[in-house]
């Protein structure tokens, strides 16, 4: 596909970085890339950027965090009265951080999940419904298919690009402050 290795490098680095950063740039098509290549990609659209970037996705810390939590899990398991403790650079992660990183995996899971259904309704294939969605609530712009870097979204119903606004917002607003919005304790107000 590339005559030489850095220039494959270069275009491969370049995208790479362009999803992490959801900056939405594309100097290639992958979408003609291997299958082993675009799965990659979209592991980083779902990962997304690093811990207190604005980048969408469900974030390397908080993958970190669900990733060592699972391993306590299996330890306590294999040694029920030990204690466990997470640490992220060698500092303690509190049982409120812990439940509030798997929260956010549940709910970014939901919202990913019912979002695909909604856009299944325009009956495109599964790469261009999955993909879709995946860079609205990462906020990265290009997916794969019929949304490819050198695609766009213009084809999608009037409701489709409804939900998938909502996604966006969600996504650059890590979710919880847009779900508060319609918690009916937000809007009751409190006297002392």
């Amino acid at each position: 596909l590339y005559p030489t290795v850095e220039s494959a490098f270069r275009h491969a680095a370049f995208q790479v970085l362009s999803i992490i950063s959801t900056s939405g740039f594309a100097t290639a098509n992958y979408d003609l890339w291997p299958e082993l290549s675009k799965s990659l990609l979209m592991i980083l659209i779902i990962v997304g950027a690093c811990g207190g970037s604005t980048g969408g996705g469900i974030k390397v810390s908080r993958l970190i965090i669900l990733l060592k939590m699972a391993g306590r899990e299996i330890r306590h398991i294999v040694h029920p009265r030990s204690i466990n403790i997470i640490k992220l650079d060698d500092h303690k992660v509190d049982e409120e951080i812990v439940r509030g990183v798997t929260g956010f995996i549940i709910v970014y899971l939901f919202i990913t999940f019912g979002s695909f259904l909604l856009i299944s309704l325009n009956n495109f294939d599964f790469t261009t419904s999955m993909t879709s969605v995946l860079t609205c609530v990462g906020n990265v712009g290009p997916g794969l298919g019929m949304v490819g870097p050198v695609e766009n979204y213009s084809f999608f119903s009037d409701f489709s690009k409804l939900v998938l606004c909502l996604d966006m917002l969600l996504g650059r607003l890590e979710i919880f402050p847009i779900i508060m919005l319609f918690a009916p304790s937000v809007w009751r107000r409190s006297y002392m």
